[in-house]
């Protein structure tokens, strides 16, 4: 059986809801396929199951990729407030949770609902656990085989299918080999928002820490964040690492202070003047957690009461709080990454329409474009921006 459409989206997450149901507002007859028995599978899993759906300050400055500057035009022609209001007119709650963040009050299928019925009310039908065999060109666009035996036909062909993050959702490198095949460039691609793990020596030391958080500011060259950082079993997690992570490279170190703000040797030299007989361990877990004093206790030789310690001794135990630098050997890879940094390259795209510049009618958006926002609800946000760029042009 073939069918023909004027917008066939391969994809229906985030992005390609939304472009489905710009595309359908405009009159576009839109049809969207997904492999996937659910929409908005990655929606749904987001933000602990409440799905940090934007964030307040999102902007250019917050995304990776060749070009950062490549997402300035769909940001602001369809920014973090216009989604607010869709948000607000589904009568959906929400609240900020930190820097920014915006979650839904109850639960993330809320935001699967709103886009749904929006679909719905575009006119855009939606065809799940299909998947795209085949595409061609055809002399007005292109071919499209379906694993069900049908054959779309279509003006605009969206690639919307994401990139390889959490590969159990069926994420797959689809766009990015869709996008070759039609002589697109693509970036090198890896994953992001990750955790990064150590070698075994090191884990062996580390491995009373596991569990074990602390606010921390990390570091990598220019790039910088003080959040949560989380000790585990292979190695680094929590938010200032998954942040970081898209920053750093194998072979490379990254810089902690688990207590920045805090002059640790002159607080510590403080309690010595006061009470030199209590331990120091003890005098450390004042600053950092119990456990973790004790690990950099043993770690530098610094055991004893702080009578016993000379200044050089505090002072290495103020450098192994906040100026550790650690070399990580790799990520928990796809797997655990909430992002897939690189993708279609930017010099192939129009960023206002989202369109290949050498393929008429080919659109690629979302995570499948090589722009990457840190966490927070900022690959979100781009999703929606794309998707709407697109939508408003295909």
């Amino acid at each position: 059986m073939q069918t023909s459409t004027d917008v066939l989206i391969v994809g229906a997450g985030a992005a390609g809801m939304m472009c489905a149901i710009e595309a359908g507002r405009r009159g576009r007859t839109v049809r969207v396929v997904d492999h996937a028995r659910a929409p908005g599978e990655k929606i749904r899993i987001s933000g602990g199951g409440r799905c940090n759906f934007t964030n307040l300050g999102a902007g250019p400055a917050n995304f990776l990729g060749e070009n950062p500057r490549f997402a300035t035009s769909a940001l602001r022609r369809f920014t973090q407030h216009d989604f607010i209001k869709r948000v607000d007119k589904a009568g959906i709650a929400w609240h900020e949770k930190t820097l920014g963040q915006l979650f839904c009050d109850d639960s993330a299928k809320q935001i699967i609902r709103m886009l749904m019925d929006d679909l719905r009310e575009a006119g855009a039908s939606l065809s799940l656990g299909v998947s795209v065999e085949r595409i061609t060109r055809a002399r007005e666009g292109f071919e499209a085989a379906l694993s069900d035996g049908s054959t779309v036909r279509c003006a605009s062909l969206v690639l919307a299918t994401g990139g390889k993050s959490i590969p159990k959702m069926g994420a797959t490198g689809w766009a990015y080999d869709t996008a070759r095949a039609f002589g697109l460039r693509v970036t090198e691609t890896r994953p992001a928002l990750v955790p990064l793990t150590f070698e075994a020596g090191l884990l062996e030391r580390l491995k009373p820490l596991a569990g074990v958080s602390v606010e921390a500011l990390v570091s990598h060259g220019k790039a910088r964040f003080a959040e949560g950082l989380l000790f585990t079993h292979r190695g680094l997690s929590g938010p200032s690492i998954l942040q970081i992570s898209s920053y750093w490279r194998e072979g490379e170190a990254i810089s902690v202070a688990m207590a920045p703000g805090i002059d640790v040797f002159a607080r510590l030299k403080a309690m010595k003047a006061e009470n030199g007989r209590q331990a120091v361990h003890t005098a450390l877990g004042h600053i950092v957690p119990k456990r973790l004093a004790e690990v950099l206790v043993e770690q530098e030789a610094a055991q004893g009461n702080l009578a016993d310690l000379p200044d050089k001794a505090l002072r290495r135990l103020d450098q192994a709080v906040n100026h550790w630098s650690v070399k990580p050997v790799g990520s928990e890879g796809y797997r655990t990454a909430e992002v897939t940094l690189g993708g279609v390259a930017t010099d192939q795209l129009d960023q206002q329409t989202m369109a290949a510049r050498s393929v008429p009618g080919l659109y690629v958006i979302g995570e499948a474009v090589d722009v990457t926002g840190w966490l927070g609800g900022y690959n979100f946000q781009w999703a929606w921006s794309s998707g709407w760029a697109a939508g408003q042009a295909c």
